[in-house]
């Protein structure tokens, strides 16, 4: 009887998402009345600007706020389409943009249109660990390459020449990335996107950083690669976490499978939502975000800094995204115990490696400048103290 109500076996194999038992530890620090300085949490703290939120509520007084097509609002897919061509000098076809229910439903669309069983996907490790947790949904087989600062803890041409085999479907590249920061140099995803179309697979990219990028102006890889399917989002650079929304933009000829997909596996994404989004390319809106951009920005270069002061080992400067990864062995070589003991110590929150896969993860910490300076500040003083001590 017991074996007849057993849950598939896949869940035994999909890891819980250690950022969230921090934050809820952290939580219960501030319901004992401590003050905790969160840098555990990849949010951003700014609020959803107000022309989206205007817009938002505007539609809902309407009442038009019945299903949409499986692919998104027309006049929403024509928008991002605009913005392809504004903010990257890009051209995409409108027919070639899906909006999804944020961009881990996109995802899930290229990966359920991609992988069959036992078919492997090669990614980054450390990398967002939900990505390998939908291959394996999938009853297909992550790979995580172990990688490092000498190829900014990214992928390369090399790497994917390396580790493809006859069951390899496609390569996942996040750039920027989530833990560490780092992007692909435009000239090394050339070479990827080369190695992947010699080896007849599928380039997927994730872009949901792309539009939190400092220094270099951000490059896409539709620039070159009509073929990848590029995942982006409302949540980072837009500040719609909550509203879960984002898109996809993928060849036209998989679009119809996709859209079939999409019907199937959620209908459609929210109208407000939807309807919300479309005021989030108005110039008084992309004012108020690169303001923002250029915050983050002012962020990373204290934090870096002072953590390297302090004697975490950063040798890549990050350089998109919200994110510090951190070698922190020379204090201890658990980042679990590491941030529990952080936690409880100075009442500082950040991130154990072991969330980002296996590769010297339990040497590492992901810290999140998604507060406000003076936080940041309190933060590192809090770390400067519990470390010297």
């Amino acid at each position: 009887m017991e074996s007849r109500i057993a849950t598939a076996a896949r869940v035994a194999e999909i890891a819980p998402f250690h950022v969230m038992e921090v934050q809820t530890a952290a939580r219960a620090l501030e319901a004992a009345g401590r003050s905790v300085v969160h840098l555990e949490i990849g949010e951003p703290d700014f609020p959803t600007p107000a022309p989206v939120i205007a817009a938002a509520q505007q539609a809902i007084a309407k009442g038009d706020l019945y299903y949409t097509s499986a692919l998104g609002l027309p006049a929403l897919r024509e928008a991002i389409a605009r913005h392809y061509a504004e903010h990257y000098g890009v051209t995409v076809s409108p027919e070639r943009v899906i909006v999804t229910a944020g961009s881990s439903a996109a995802l899930l669309l290229v990966l359920a249109l991609v992988v069959n069983r036992d078919d492997r996907i090669l990614l980054a490790d450390p990398g967002y660990p939900c990505n390998k947790a939908f291959v394996r949904v999938l009853e297909g087989e992550p790979v995580g390459i172990p990688v490092g600062p000498d190829t900014r803890y990214q992928l390369s041409a090399d790497l994917v020449a390396e580790h493809w085999t006859p069951a390899t479907r496609g390569a996942l590249v996040a750039s920027p990335s989530n833990p560490t920061g780092t992007c692909v140099p435009h000239d090394e995803m050339r070479r990827i996107q080369a190695v992947v179309a010699e080896c007849r697979g599928h380039l997927i990219v994730d872009e949901i950083y792309l539009g939190l990028t400092y220094g270099d102006k951000p490059r896409s890889v539709l620039e070159f690669a009509q073929d990848a399917f590029v995942i982006s989002s409302f949540s980072k650079y837009f500040n719609m976490t909550g509203w879960r929304l984002g898109w996809l933009v993928a060849p036209e000829r998989h679009v119809r499978d996709l859209e079939k997909l999409a019907q199937n596996l959620y209908i459609s994404p929210a109208t407000p939502s939807q309807r919300a989004a479309l005021a989030c390319f108005a110039p008084e809106t992309i004012a108020i975000l690169e303001e923002r951009r250029r915050a983050f920005a002012r962020r990373r270069d204290f934090l870096v800094p002072a953590l390297r002061d302090l004697g975490f080992g950063i040798p890549v400067m990050p350089t998109g995204g919200f994110f510090v990864y951190a070698d922190c062995s020379r204090f201890c070589d658990d980042s679990e115990r590491f941030c529990r003991d952080v936690l409880q110590g100075c009442a500082v929150a950040v991130t154990p490696g072991i969330d980002f896969g296996t590769h010297r993860a339990a040497q590492h910490v992901r810290l999140a400048y998604t507060i406000e300076q003076a936080k940041l500040e309190d933060g590192v003083a809090r770390l400067a103290r519990f470390l010297g001590s």
